[in-house]
């Protein structure tokens, strides 16, 4: 009987968990490049070059790499398999807003299967600069959304965002 009231409650702690837990996560974050929007923008809609300021490229120099479609148009893919940091899945534009935003789907297969809609948005900040900002947004599915309660999606992705924009800018203002 004991053993049929600690199960019960595991149950109930669950459903508890799962009805507080977040739903939904929304990671960005922002930078000024001193380049005019229009050149940044050009630049950013690339999938072949953001391997030259994303963080995960850093972290597996070696990783496999294929591309489908035309770069820089929607439904263009960049596919990529690496190693344990950076795993394995694919980024497809889905819809270009000349000169403003750039959106995609990222479907990530290894460490574990999921899927995110992520952006990229430039304002023209004045003066021939530009503000981006990067992010990327998604649903946490049981049991994740459970575990997201003791983990911040902010701080697991948030620190790479600003090392990638930080190699961005650092890229375009050479």
């Amino acid at each position: 009987m004991t053993a049929l009231y600690i199960v019960g409650g595991i149950v109930l702690l669950v459903i508890i968990l799962s009805m507080i837990a977040p739903k939904t996560y929304d990671v960005s974050r922002s930078i000024i490049i001193s380049k005019p929007k229009k050149e940044v923008f050009d630049y950013l809609r690339s999938l072949k070059k953001m391997d030259n300021w994303s963080p995960w490229a850093k972290k597996d120099p070696e990783m496999h790499k294929e591309f489908r479609g035309t770069d820089g148009e929607v439904g263009s893919v960049s596919y990529w398999n690496g190693n344990k940091e950076v795993g394995e899945g694919e980024q497809e534009i889905t819809k270009i807003v000349e000169g403003e935003r750039i959106e995609g789907e990222l479907r990530f297969m290894k460490p574990f299967k999921s899927e995110s809609d992520c952006y990229l948005l430039t304002t023209d900040a004045g003066n021939s600069e530009t503000k981006v900002t990067w992010g990327f947004t998604g649903n946490n599915k049981f049991p994740m959304s459970i575990m997201m309660l003791f983990m911040s999606m902010d701080k697991m992705v948030g620190k790479d965002f600003e090392e990638g924009l930080s190699s961005l800018k650092s890229l375009l203002e050479e």
